[in-house]
């Protein structure tokens, strides 16, 4: 990889710009996140993606918006500077603060051998997305059965210790998204990658801000 390739975001767009119904809550920015802290990398509140997964999840948007449902995005595009930042917290910080909201269940350094939070992750590849469904009539999220980032057997998209409904909002979501190209992650219900990402050996570096692009 070219050693500029990992600044370039000439193939990235604001998802808002693509899906402007959208609804952004971008955990990594905020405090209220399994570290407790802003996250590096993180300058804006805004979800970047790449332009083709933003043209998939522009398709997966109107689909839904149709049925009564807004997309909510908890986090798009992710720089390499805040994945390090997580593998600092969960190898050297003895910081647990965060524990009984999204990892209740395990030690931090699980986390890791256990896949919910990758050393490498497809989210800085720029065709990554964790999102839910808002119901139009009530503003509030659909019922999933555990809250986004729940480190837990529980967040499994195929955990069948919920209820019926619940289950069924994860699969009407999942079925949604796998019919625009996405594919979903064995362990988390709200994480999807587009199939055929436009870089799949690239990680990016550049911030996540609208001066990025």
């Amino acid at each position: 990889m070219p050693k500029d390739a990992a600044m370039d975001s000439s193939g990235f767009v604001m998802l808002s710009d693509f899906v402007p119904q959208i609804v952004q809550e971008i955990r990594y920015y905020s405090t209220y996140n399994f570290v407790g802290d802003r996250i590096n990398g993180y300058e804006e509140p805004i979800a970047l993606l790449t332009k083709e997964a933003a043209r998939a999840l522009q398709a997966v948007s109107s689909e839904m918006f149709v049925r009564g449902y807004y997309l909510k995005i908890f986090d798009a595009y992710r720089p390499v500077t805040a994945v390090k930042h997580f593998v600092f917290w969960g190898i050297e910080d003895q910081d647990i603060r965060m524990k009984p909201y999204f990892y209740p269940e395990m030690e931090k350094q699980e986390l890791f051998n256990r896949g919910y939070i990758a050393k490498e992750s497809s989210h800085s590849r720029g065709s990554a997305v964790d999102l839910t469904l808002l119901d139009m009539k009530t503003g509030k999220e659909i019922d999933m059965g555990s809250p986004f980032d729940l480190f837990s057997e529980m967040s499994h998209p195929d955990y069948r210790g919920i209820t019926d409904e619940q289950y069924e909002n994860r699969m009407f979501l999942q079925n949604c998204m796998v019919r625009n190209g996405f594919q979903p992650l064995a362990c988390e219900w709200w994480h999807f990658c587009l199939a055929d990402e436009p870089y799949p050996d690239t990680y990016f570096t550049f911030p996540v801000a609208k001066s990025s692009l």
